[in-house]
């Protein structure tokens, strides 16, 4: 008897453990922001990038109570719709689809989604048109015209952001022989003679290109003119100007003047400002942290923060910019700032 009522009470005091933990946990998370972070696949620089950053906001603003976590994803597209569900809070983002899906056009034709707002560039996609130099005329995307080029695998962001390209440059598909080639196998047919050229962009250095030119193959990578530049983001405004310096490359002996497409970091309106601009905050006041979670992570800087972004800024990420000087041309104005700032003049009245 004297053991069956140790035993209860035992069981009684479990239980009146396992309950207080649960209070208790559930009060400690009542005081925690949970974020989510989608990315890509995890074979990427999406997924990595996002995790990695996603650790340095949690280590950095527990006291606040944020906690991030990456998820990986199918990519720009699906990371709208994880946003339009809220199933992520943030996400990273091809600036092209970002500003397809901000305006309403191509991929979100008639489905506009204006609650998307920008925190800042990442790091940039860097274009590499090369083309048989057998092929070449003057040496920019003019080029393309005529010739069997590889435009990527087919429903890739990489066709579908050289489709935008060749539109700005007055071409087409209709324009060339299009191939849907990965960027290994577009190199191998310009090394057998079946292909003068293709759409490589990726991070620099890109290994397809660095093999293309160790291994030989009579090629080089095509100059974008500043007139070409503009043309494509009267199309859609989502590259910048960027120089591949010489010897980046196996016998790339002169700089190319391309452009690139950034990979942005965005969130939607209805994040809490205070959040987005710790969020922001963080990243830029610990870049040597930040630049370790991956190579392409160097170029996060406020020099490059805004470079090719053309969705409005998130009010957090537009209050931190505004502190630390950072020129914000007037199209990256959230619409919502003219209305925070006459409430914080009417609160500093009273």
């Amino acid at each position: 008897m004297k053991n069956r009522k140790i035993k209860l009470l035992a069981g009684i005091t479990a239980a009146i453990a396992v309950v207080a933990l649960a209070i208790a946990g559930k009060a400690e998370n009542a005081d925690k922001t949970f974020l989510s972070v989608a990315t890509a696949s995890t074979g990427g620089t999406y997924y990595p990038m996002g995790v990695g950053l996603a650790n340095v906001w949690s280590n950095r603003l527990k006291q606040d109570g944020i906690q991030v976590t990456g998820q990986s994803s199918a990519g720009s597209i699906e990371n709208i719709d994880l946003l339009q569900k809220d199933e992520a809070q943030l996400a990273i983002l091809q600036s092209l689809i970002a500003t397809e899906a901000y305006e309403g056009v191509r991929n979100f034709d008639q489905r506009a989604y204006k609650d998307l707002r920008s925190i800042s560039m990442l790091w940039p996609n860097v274009e590499h048109f090369v083309m048989l130099e057998s092929k070449v005329k003057d040496g920019t995307l003019n080029d393309i015209a005529g010739s069997r080029f590889s435009v990527g695998p087919q429903a890739s962001g990489t066709e579908q952001s050289t489709v935008v390209i060749l539109q700005g440059i007055k071409l087409s598909k209709k324009s060339i022989s299009p191939e849907y080639l990965g960027y290994g196998d577009t190199v191998s047919a310009m090394r057998d003679g079946r292909l003068d050229g293709g759409a490589l962009p990726a991070g620099v250095p890109a290994a397809a290109v660095t093999d293309m030119y160790a291994s030989g193959v009579p090629s080089r990578i095509l100059d974008v003119t500043d007139q070409q530049l503009a043309s494509i983001n009267a199309i859609a405004n989502a590259w910048f100007r960027f120089e591949i310096k010489p010897d980046t490359y196996p016998r790339q002996n002169k700089a190319v003047a391309t452009i690139a497409q950034p990979n942005i970091l965005v969130s939607i309106r209805q994040i809490d400002e205070k959040i987005v601009y710790d969020l922001t905050k963080t990243m830029f006041e610990n870049l040597p942290e930040v630049h370790q979670v991956h190579s392409s992570a160097k170029y996060i800087s406020l020099e490059n923060a805004l470079k090719g972004v053309s969705v409005p800024l998130h009010l957090g990420a537009y209050r931190y910019f505004r502190e630390v000087g950072v020129n914000i041309p007037d199209y990256l104005v959230p619409p919502e700032a003219a209305t925070a700032g006459d409430a914080s003049k009417n609160s500093e009245a009273l």
